[in-house]
């Protein structure tokens, strides 16, 4: 599930984890990974299980990488040895019971991988899987496409670097959904696939062109749960956010609550919303204003950011209602710069723990 390189395979330690170049939040909330270590040291694995939820279904809790460089880093969240991609997944689902694959945004799934996900995690983990970046009107590199999609496309797009959903025959891309839903049936015959979360870019604005393709979507996954997440404020300004939630309500799909740095065009408000009673997901970005719409950024640097007890406190509220209204409740940290994702990850779930009132 790795996220484009940010760093090559030998980097030591010192390199992955050293100070940012990018600018740098302050102290409490890029303390380094030694000081997130101590954090969880006092709560332990309090995201081990899932939380039993007022609905009578569960809260699962988790992080939206397990391979990042940063994390996979010596000392940082892996025990010393555990480092082949089944040894790290089987000691991750140990520790949280769901995780985000991030893997398939960039090349399809394959049946092999989701038999493999399924034979080296619990019977009762939970995969949710990002959606495929030409399943959401973002580009896709023509050479991670499978062999058999990428020269069933006329000439001039092989030659391309970049292709996007628009530009492809019919054909080509009905397959690319095919392709997709086929690679996760083994995860769904099993009872682990969770979602799939279709990520909408900055330039998807509201309007009834772009609501016909996220219904689109959820017709081609089919019976496969769907969770929607904005990254254009269009959609939740005073003109149309009572409409977009009546949408999501009327298709059951999932609003992708988030928690991310505010101000910016691709900016959506922590609006704490349930549009399905079959799953509620809520996402967390970071708050790192400096680095979020910054160019030339490595992804890990945009989301290189530790929250605090308090940022956490202000959703308990929100994901114990959400959970009183949907069956299944996903939350996961994107913020995943070594430990930080995995440290409030733990930290959530003892404050959701906690006796209320």
């Amino acid at each position: 599930m790795p996220r484009p390189a940010t760093a090559t395979a030998t980097a030591s330690r010192e390199e992955l984890l050293g100070p940012s170049r990018y600018g740098t939040p302050d102290a409490r909330h890029d303390p380094g990974p030694d000081a997130a270590e101590e954090r969880v040291e006092r709560i332990g694995d309090a995201a081990a299980e899932p939380i039993p939820a007022p609905s009578g279904g569960s809260i699962r809790i988790g992080t939206a990488s397990w391979t990042d460089p940063t994390m996979t880093a010596s000392g940082v969240f892996y025990p010393t040895g555990a480092d082949s991609a089944e040894e790290r997944l089987t000691y991750y689902a140990s520790r949280f019971p769901l995780v985000e694959v991030d893997a398939t945004y960039y090349a399809l799934p394959s049946r092999r991988t989701s038999e493999l996900w399924v034979e080296r995690t619990p019977p009762d983990f939970t995969f949710d899987i990002k959606a495929h970046a030409l399943m959401t009107g973002q580009p896709s590199e023509t050479r991670r496409l499978p062999k058999d999609l990428r020269t069933a496309l006329p000439g001039e797009l092989q030659a391309k670097p970049r292709i996007y959903a628009k530009d492809l025959p019919v054909e080509v891309r009905t397959a690319v959904w095919e392709w997709f839903v086929d690679g996760l049936e083994p995860l769904r015959e099993s009872g682990q696939l969770g979602s799939v979360l279709l990520q909408f870019p900055r330039w998807f604005f509201t309007s009834s062109e772009n609501r016909d393709l996220i219904v689109e979507a959820k017709d081609r996954l089919g019976d496969i749960r769907a969770a929607v997440e904005f990254r254009s404020a269009s959609w939740f300004n005073d003109k149309n956010i009572e409409r977009t939630l009546r949408f999501l309500e009327e298709h059951n799909l999932a609003l992708v609550m988030v928690d991310g740095p505010q101000g910016f065009k691709s900016s959506v408000p922590a609006i704490a919303a349930t549009t399905s009673p079959d799953l509620a997901v809520v996402r967390f970005h970071g708050r790192r204003a400096e680095t979020w719409e910054a160019k030339g950024i490595p992804t890990v640097e945009r989301f290189r950011y530790l929250y605090d007890r308090g940022e956490l406190e202000e959703w308990v509220p929100r994901i114990r209602e959400a959970a009183s209204q949907a069956k299944d409740t996903h939350v996961l940290m994107n913020n995943c710069y070594a430990n930080y994702g995995s440290t409030n990850a733990r930290e959530l779930a003892a404050l959701l723990l906690e006796p209320e009132g």
